[in-house]
């Protein structure tokens, strides 16, 4: 079988992949369309999110048996028609579910102890020990929207203190030792702490807007390790200036271009981001989330386990 590395990735995919007699080709700069010229050559695709792979594309891929995504989502590929088209797709989300919810812990402890504030204002010669007086994590409830390995992985590190754990899924019955299942109703009654842990879908598009965030029963912190067009930065923004959201830790952003490398591609930024990137309640980082030494050699891993489990 040959395959298509339309990304660069740890080298224990090519080398693994090689070892088990798979053919490898590897192109990292070719456009899209050049790449449809070619692509009906090859049985496998490895890709992160280099661009979409859609109906056009999969029409000229007629050898393909297999899409490998380095990474937990496949939103940037039309799943639907490629597994009509008999396409296996692949995703790693185990691989950096670990990173993921280490991330979102560590965002939310920098934001409660106000880290980045304090730490900016020492190296200005300000000792300012009052203002920047911290928030205990202990007594808190936490509510984890999305229970798969993101929410699951968080939900387990969030063991080490003492909080209660609900999360809603649109899956019934998956709550554990870990979490309770709980409505989204319910959810929203009772949660000190929003995190995020959803794939990018219609149904998670623009999801957290003011209606939603209107919902909840008191002032909340938000976490977002998910995908940045799950939340309207606009209505974020407008909770965070009332006070009705307390602090946002961001990993992801709505201007995020679709392969998750580039944020905005001019210097015209709006009102909204100006106000997430100089507010001391806000906390944020470049969708590096699962973006480990560690993770990277795991998600390359699961791709290669799973697909010589499946074709080998």
């Amino acid at each position: 079988m040959k395959i298509i590395h339309l990304d660069t990735n740890h080298s224990i995919l090519l080398k693994q992949l090689s070892a088990a007699g798979f053919e490898n080709h590897q192109d990292y700069t070719s456009s899209k369309a050049e790449i449809e010229k070619k692509i009906h050559n090859y049985d496998g695709i490895i890709i992160r999110s280099r661009f979409s792979i859609d109906q056009s594309f999969l029409d000229k891929a007629t050898n393909l048996k297999f899409i490998g995504r380095v990474g937990a989502g496949l939103e940037n590929i039309d799943c639907d028609y490629a597994s009509s088209k008999g396409v296996e797709l692949i995703a790693a989300p185990e691989g950096n579910r670990n990173a993921v919810s280490e991330h979102a812990l560590g965002m939310l402890l920098s934001l409660f102890n106000k880290l980045n504030k304090a730490d900016k204002e020492v190296r200005k010669g300000l000792w300012l020990r009052e203002e920047n007086r911290g928030i205990e994590v202990d007594g808190k409830t936490f509510g984890l929207i999305g229970y798969g390995n993101m929410g699951k992985a968080f939900a387990k590190k969030l063991r080490g203190f003492d909080v209660t754990v609900l999360c809603c899924d649109i899956r019934p019955n998956i709550g554990d030792e870990n979490a309770t299942q709980v409505s989204l109703e319910e959810l929203q009654k009772k949660s000190d702490i929003l995190s995020l842990h959803v794939p990018e879908t219609k149904l998670t598009h623009g999801m957290i807007d003011g209606a939603f965030i209107n919902n909840f029963n008191r002032p909340f912190w938000l976490i977002n390790t998910a995908r940045g067009k799950n939340i309207v930065t606009k209505d974020l923004v407008m909770a965070l200036k009332s006070g009705k959201i307390l602090g946002a830790a961001l990993d992801v952003l709505e201007y995020e271009k679709s392969s998750f490398e580039n944020l905005f591609t001019s210097h015209h930024f709006p009102a909204e981001f100006d106000y997430l990137i100089t507010s001391d309640n806000t906390i944020l980082s470049p969708h590096v989330a699962g973006w480990t030494l560690e993770s990277n050699v795991k998600l390359a891993q699961t791709i290669v386990d799973k697909v010589l489990e499946k074709f080998s």
